[in-house]
């Protein structure tokens, strides 16, 4: 993934690294069980979810957001021409809210170039898997059919690819005699929950920066004890 320059990134967290809140907005598609996790520790903290947007228009993520007060919209495929028209509207709404991060929080759509050239080295995902292993749909379906011992989540730059943008964060869980899809899923989510807020926490602090020397290397600053806060990890 290319890193942009700091003046080609007026709508990125990028563009301020003060002690703020930083506004970031939400991607759902499900239950919202990593939304949640982040209105339990972020919000209103180190960042503020200005904006929850779904392609559901019944995801019970949706009504999470709107219980803490949280703008949402629905941008369903079949109400736009094509992906790349519901791709536009939904950049615009989420500028228009203030967003400076996206993070994708079990959201089930593909995002063009277009989109993620709005929103530069700025739009991130939670994967339920080590990648570059397993990426895509059914990541503990294929890992379980690959007999794996060890399963994990990762936080990672999204890109053009699917699930192949920079790693900023990953943790791993050793479950050896795992045969069952939900049974890694309950044992992978406190890993999600922990991993999603951390990373934000990072952002916010401007303690992500890229390896000048390798560009798919992501490198943490953790000095001051940056992450420890509200229970995360240091």
């Amino acid at each position: 993934m290319e890193v942009p320059n700091d003046g080609d990134v007026a709508h990125s967290y990028l563009a301020t690294r003060v002690p703020e809140q930083l506004p970031i907005a939400v991607l759902v598609s499900g239950t919202g069980t990593n939304l949640q996790a982040l209105l339990d520790t972020v919000h209103e903290h180190e960042a503020r979810i200005v904006a929850v947007a779904s392609s559901v228009p019944d995801a019970p993520a949706l009504a999470r957001a709107r219980e803490r007060g949280v703008a949402t919209e629905v941008f369903a495929r079949a109400s736009y021409a094509d992906r790349e028209a519901r791709d536009e509207a939904l950049a615009e709404w989420l500028l228009g809210q203030g967003a400076r991060l996206v993070v994708l929080a079990g959201y089930m759509e593909l995002l063009g170039e277009a989109f993620l050239a709005r929103f530069p080295r700025a739009v991130i995902n939670v994967h339920p898997s080590l990648l570059p292993a397993f990426p895509g749909l059914h990541a503990i379906e294929q890992a379980l059919a690959y007999g794996v011992k060890v399963f994990g989540v990762t936080v990672h730059f999204v890109d053009a690819g699917v699930d192949t943008g920079p790693v900023i964060l990953q943790r791993a869980v050793e479950l050896p005699e795992a045969s069952d899809a939900e049974e890694v899923l309950a044992a992978l989510r406190p890993l999600e929950h922990s991993l999603l807020p951390e990373a934000i926490t990072l952002l916010a602090h401007g303690a992500v920066h890229p390896d000048e020397n390798s560009p798919r290397r992501v490198l943490i600053d953790r000095a001051g004890g940056i992450g420890s806060a509200r229970g995360l990890p240091g």
